[in-house]
């Protein structure tokens, strides 16, 4: 749990009273912990995402396993979903608070990011992943994930030289 208070506290973009939000649910016990992963490519023209059977499409992402940081989470994620392995950024990309399903209650959900080449093959592992152009729309339940991601990608293409991995 302190390592998702530390990145919550690093991130880069916060939404939906997140930080608020944290400091009132440490007083019970927890949800389970969310996370993901932001991947661009090196043109910050494309993001990756899964296309899950229910929420459609959505970054490569899942619940913190106990005793697992919610960075090493993403990371695990990632290559679960999509066959690759990457180098997360240093800054978390994001923390909010949704809700994965209508009849659970919100938790934290971090955001981390990583650039990756969109030549290196994906390995789909049960659901499709796909580049998706950040010009485009995507179907998924959290249509917020375009615009917030896209701030994102913009804030790192306008402020940072990431090397991709």
């Amino acid at each position: 749990m302190d390592a998702a208070v530390a990145d919550a506290r690093l991130a880069a973009l916060e939404f939906d009273g997140a930080q608020a939000w944290l400091e009132q649910a440490r007083q019970a016990p927890m949800e389970p912990l969310a996370a993901d992963v932001w991947a661009t490519d090196p043109s910050f023209s494309h993001v990756l995402l899964v296309k899950h059977r229910v929420r459609g499409w959505v970054p490569p992402g899942g619940k913190v396993e106990p005793g697992e940081t919610p960075r090493a989470a993403a990371a695990r994620e990632l290559e679960e979903e999509t066959g690759l392995r990457a180098e997360l950024l240093s800054v978390p990309a994001a923390v909010a608070v949704r809700s994965y399903r209508s009849d659970w209650s919100p938790t934290l959900g971090l955001s981390y990011a990583a650039v990756i080449d969109r030549e290196v093959p994906l390995g789909e592992k049960g659901q499709p992943a796909a580049w998706i152009s950040l010009d485009e729309d995507w179907e998924s339940v959290f249509p917020e994930d375009r615009d917030r991601i896209l701030a994102h990608v913009r804030r790192l293409k306008s402020g940072s030289s990431v090397a991709a991995h």
